[in-house]
């Protein structure tokens, strides 16, 4: 797996490209004004995000499960260490609408987390990734 980055214009906006051509803008957004880019701290996020929802998309279309709309929001906690400010927790919930098993929707995100999300096992053990799961507007109790 490779990607390139390019800067493209004067200040600190990027642009990284997978070796398939596909891209995503990246900005230092703490000090661009107006910026239409994310952060790398953002992107990282986002790949929580994306990375456990395939896994999770993926799980329930095996279970047979008639997941009609899924959504997620992720929030990072970021503590002072040295210069940096490096995720110290980072929250996932996920809401799912459909005919859905609760406990199946429950076991998904599990699966996700402890066994296929590459993300999330790349930030382990430094950053603690917690879940939760949401069925029609239901929170699933583990």
């Amino acid at each position: 797996m490779k990607i390139t980055l390019n800067r493209i214009n004067d200040d600190y906006l990027f642009e990284c490209k997978n070796s398939i051509g596909n891209s995503i803008l990246l900005d230092n957004i703490s000090e661009s004004a107006g910026t239409k880019a994310v952060s790398p701290m953002e992107s990282l996020l986002m790949a929580v995000a994306g990375c456990s929802g395939i896994d999770m998309v993926s799980i329930m279309k095996k279970q047979r499960q008639d997941l009609t709309r899924f959504s997620a929001e992720v929030e990072g906690e970021r503590i002072q260490k040295d210069e940096a400010k490096p995720f110290k927790n980072i929250m996932v919930k996920f809401f799912l609408e459909g005919k859905i098993n609760p406990k199946k929707a429950q076991k998904a995100a599990e699966l996700s987390f402890e066994k296929y999300c590459s993300v999330s096992k790349t930030l382990d053990p430094n950053v603690s990734v917690s879940y939760e799961v949401f069925v029609n507007g239901e929170k699933v109790e583990s």
